[in-house]
């Protein structure tokens, strides 16, 4: 089987291909265009967790609410029957 020949591209024909969406440029390298959104939430996501690691230490207990204690023991209680 004879190998296959492109024809040779000109500026004028990858300048119009770019245009229309081509995803190759000059030189008939890939082009690669990533969203904003693609690099801002993995570094916001990053920072979040990061945040919550590194200020785990500062957590302190609260004084129960009565009202919530009442509850969970109604449902362990109803649940128990």
């Amino acid at each position: 089987m004879p190998a296959r020949t492109y024809p040779r591209r000109t500026p004028a024909a990858i300048t119009a291909t770019a245009a229309t969406g081509d995803a190759r440029g000059a030189g008939g390298t890939a082009v690669t265009r990533l969203p904003w959104w693609a690099v801002v939430l993995p570094v916001l996501a990053f920072a979040v967790l990061f945040g919550l690691i590194a200020g785990g230490g500062e957590a302190h207990a609260t004084d129960g609410d009565p009202a919530v204690g009442r509850i969970l023991e109604r449902i362990q209680h109803t649940l128990a029957r």
